[in-house]
């Protein structure tokens, strides 16, 4: 038998927070000392403790961990429980991130605001391509919205294109197109290929279609910070007395596995001369 304070110790807890999991039902004593009310515990408690803590500290509140605790839930269920918790953290984690780099970002581009762009902009024609590809929708066309989608799309589109024995014919394009219905986005994630038109392998074959004149540049580096490139772009536009007539496209010039500082997309977006 422990004393509350020994107790406290071996389980890494204050003697506080013992009373209060006491007041709630979530850990009783063994015992209590009926002349002196000292409270006294088993070593065996110290499972019970630990599964307070450990799902205390996954977010779930302390009546939701009396009710799992209670609830006779086997060690694998536990175990599942917790898996999944954990999962839904590292998610949460993940998109604070994807946040807080989207901020960097726009204040990066509030810090070279007035300063025009340096990058080699230019206006040409872009081909008409064939495309397979496989396509999703995003919620809207911020960074943290579309990487989540076109991330898994080109694994896909490339597994399935592999298992078919079908090799791209050239870099990989994506190109997007405003939901007719609210402001997500329809995202499409393609590369060239020789086949016929219509659906093949389990993807969409279809031609995509010139752009007479695009305002293009070159972004380098991670498509988190693409706004950078975007936004120098937009003004690259009204400077120069064109206007956009529609999303841009993505033209992965040099993309792969490696390092993403040595990644290179072309931008592509369509204009007219005013």
């Amino acid at each position: 038998m422990f004393t509350i304070g020994d107790f406290a110790r071996h389980g890494r807890v204050t003697v506080r927070m013992l009373h209060h999991y006491d007041r709630l039902g979530l850990l009783r004593p063994a015992s209590v000392d009926p002349a002196t009310g000292y409270r006294f515990y088993e070593a065996v408690q110290l499972s019970r403790l630990n599964r307070i803590v450990v799902l205390k500290g996954l977010g779930f509140t302390l009546e939701q961990v009396l009710s799992i605790i209670d609830g006779k839930i086997s060690t694998e269920e536990l175990h599942g429980m917790l898996r999944l918790r954990r999962a839904e953290l590292q998610e949460r984690v993940r998109q604070d991130q994807d946040r807080l780099t989207q901020v960097a970002v726009r204040l990066s581009i509030i810090d070279t605001e007035g300063v025009m762009p340096t990058e080699d902009i230019q206006i040409k024609s872009v081909p008409a391509v064939r495309l397979a590809q496989l396509s999703a929708p995003a919620e809207n066309f911020e960074p943290t919205s579309i990487t989540p989608v076109i991330g898994p799309l080109y694994q896909q589109l490339y597994d399935r294109l592999a298992q078919a024995g079908i090799s791209p014919v050239g870099p990989g394009i994506a190109w997007y197109e405003e939901d007719p219905g609210g402001e997500g986005v329809i995202v499409h994630a393609g590369c060239p290929v020789n086949l016929e038109l219509g659906p093949s392998h389990d993807v969409e074959i279809i031609d995509l279609p010139a752009i007479t004149q695009a305002a293009t540049i070159l972004h380098h580096g991670p498509m988190d910070d693409v706004l950078t490139s975007i936004q120098r772009l937009a003004h690259w536009i009204e400077a120069h007395g064109y206007r956009s007539t529609g999303l841009n496209r993505e033209l992965y010039v040099h993309y792969g596995t490696g390092d993403a500082a040595e990644w290179v997309t072309e931008l592509q977006e369509p204009v007219v001369k005013v």
